[in-house]
């Protein structure tokens, strides 16, 4: 039973390994003509390149039998040199076609990752570690990069090198080649039992190299770096990556290791080749069954050619077998399923009215076992304003972000328009909605492309107006380059309501049919909030908006205000309406009363 159980194992494992490869493999299948242009230059090369032991060989033989002239050894030397010479030009249109079918495949693995990330939902971001992903991006490509050029030019180098020796050494003496060849198994062998401690031993390095990644970009961000020296953790942070840093390079050591073992045990398979062909190949010679320069010239072959191009091979094989964990972290990432999916045939709308219903929804975050929202169903007219309120962690934020399609429900269906937010087209969910978020995040470049961002069209008269109703022009008009200043990593160089601001004016730029605020005025100091309150009822005209709101001053003159808790809607209505019912918006308006009282 175990021995079954071992077999199917094995097969298993099997499959899965050639599975693997044929996927390495098809992001060669593009390249199919320049990889065989490279193959044909390296195996010129290699040809050419063993040309001079053929030389040696009647250079020695002429010795030997006294047939030495000057003319006839600078004839064969002169046709080393060029048989060199070309060696190395093929060389050179080996490495040029090889190098760059890497650099293109690994060109395209962080394009294909990067595009494939952007189509996931927000939860997917929620759930990993920034660093985590940055380093499959970059550090696990990046490894990939160095395989795809310099370890694959050496393999197919070395292969082609290796064959092109082997068939000169049956040419010259086939007896000698037998013994030679002993050197194959005992090489494959040592590839098989060396490959699962190189392979687990390097995985554990790039998952390191994930950890560190993840602990710099959360540490050295402005952020971070804010939170690190408010609290005083320098020493503590400093400690962390020390020990992170340690793991690595003793990780780093053991993956080294690893692979210098078999190395050693190559280079020892090596010498024994040499030595076999020193006692069988002087036998041979005192028989009279080879000559001198026969024997000089298949050692030279052997040597040079065969026998370190097969440890060279061997080598870059362990690299390959390394950087296997490589591509399986790219993998995982590539195969991870897009949660929020594109209609087959998606409804691409120009313009939307931007009326909003949702019916029976129910969303439940991944890990989560009780619903964030449950059974909301709502209508918001084309440009009516709804209010959504209630206790912090009531769903309002979670209710905002299914309109753009962050996420799914699992439960019920938005319409907007009437339509399937499931069947529009991304881009006309996405050119319909405006979104001004309580964190405000703002690009480390200039106010001016982060106020273009979501209307690069904008003329400068619409940036202007826009800019006065937010409340900006004096903050532009104090800044150094104006519009051309540049704000600092997420904006830090502005204060948090003139970022805020900056959020705004960036909407009000894009022009949305459905409008969210998200405690858009939370960071506002009492003046600008006022400055803003009108500008934003001329924002709120003419189109659908819902509006999240702590301070319930800032919503009584809402069409409809929504009041969830525990992801519930509980109830719904005008601002009068609601207070005269006596429930859980009452309730809320009377405690902020007393207390701004």
């Amino acid at each position: 039973m175990t021995s079954q159980f071992k077999l199917r194992t094995s097969i298993e494992s099997l499959r899965a390994s050639r599975a693997f490869g044929r996927r390495v493999g098809t992001y060669l299948g593009p390249y199919r003509g320049k990889a065989l242009l490279a193959l044909l230059a390296a195996a010129g090369a290699a040809v050419l390149g063993l040309a001079p032991a053929l030389i040696l060989r009647a250079f020695v033989d002429n010795l030997q039998h006294g047939r030495h002239s000057f003319a006839q050894s600078a004839a064969l030397v002169g046709l080393g040199l060029l048989a060199l010479l070309g060696s190395g030009l093929l060389g050179l249109a080996d490495t040029y076609l090889i190098v760059g079918v890497g650099k293109r495949i690994s060109a395209e693995l962080r394009q294909r990752l990067f595009d494939h990330l952007l189509e996931q939902s927000v939860g997917y971001f929620t759930q990993s570690r920034t660093g985590e992903l940055l380093s499959r991006v970059l550090n696990d490509v990046g490894g990939l990069d160095g395989i795809l050029g310099a370890t694959l030019l050496s393999i197919v180098t070395a292969l082609c090198t290796t064959t092109a020796a082997l068939v000169l050494m049956f040419l010259l003496c086939w007896q000698l080649s037998l013994v030679t060849l002993i050197l194959f198994p005992l090489v494959a062998l040592s590839l098989r039992l060396a490959g699962r401690p190189i392979y687990h031993r390097q995985r554990e390095v790039q998952e390191q190299f994930a950890n560190i990644t993840d602990q710099l970009q959360e540490v050295l961000g402005v952020s971070g770096i804010l939170l690190v020296k408010s609290f005083g953790r320098e020493d503590e942070e400093r400690d962390r990556f020390t020990s992170a840093n340690n793991e690595l390079r003793r990780l780093e050591i053991r993956s080294v290791m690893a692979g210098q073992w078999t190395s050693v045990g190559m280079s020892f398979l090596g010498l024994l080749g040499p030595i076999a062909l020193i006692l069988f190949g002087s036998h041979l010679v005192a028989d009279h069954t080879i000559s001198l320069g026969t024997l000089v010239a298949f050692a030279t072959v052997a040597g040079v050619g065969f026998s370190s191009s097969l440890l060279r091979l061997s080598g870059n094989l362990i690299t390959i077998i390394g950087s296997l964990p490589m591509w399986t972290r790219v993998f995982e990432v590539l195969d991870h399923p897009v949660e929020v999916q594109v209609s087959p045939h998606p409804i691409l709308v120009s313009s939307l009215a931007g009326s909003v219903e949702f019916e029976d929804v129910t969303f439940t975050y991944p890990g989560q076992p009780n619903p964030a929202l449950a059974h909301i169903s709502l209508q918001a007219k084309s440009g009516q304003l709804v209010a959504l309120v209630g206790p912090s962690g009531a769903g309002k934020t979670t209710l905002s972000n299914l309109i753009p399609r962050f996420y799914d429900p699992q439960q019920g269906r938005i319409l907007i328009d009437g339509n399937d937010v499931r069947d529009l087209a991304s881009s006309s969910i996405r050119n319909a909605v405006g979104m001004v978020l309580q964190d405000t995040f703002l690009f480390h470049t200039t106010l001016r492309e982060n106020l273009l961002y979501g209307c690069p069209e904008a003329t400068d008269a619409d940036l202007d107006n826009a800019c006065r109703h937010a409340a900006l022009t004096s903050l532009i008009a104090s800044l150094p380059d104006g519009y051309d200043t540049l704000v600092g990593e997420r904006g830090y160089r502005l204060s948090g309501g003139e970022k805020q601001r900056v959020a705004i004016a960036r909407v009000i730029l894009k022009d949305p049919a459905i409008l969210i605020l998200d405690e858009a005025t939370s960071h506002l100091d009492s003046v600008s909030e006022r400055a803003i309150q009108s500008a934003m009822t001329e924002l709120f005209t003419g189109r659908t908006s819902f509006v999240i709101a702590h301070r319930l001053s800032t919503v009584r003159s809402a069409d409809l205000i929504v009041v969830l808790e525990n992801g519930w809607m509980v109830e719904s209505g005008t601002h009068e309406r609601l207070l005269q019912s006596g429930g859980l918006y009452s309730q809320l308006h009377e405690t902020q009363f007393l207390s701004d009282f």
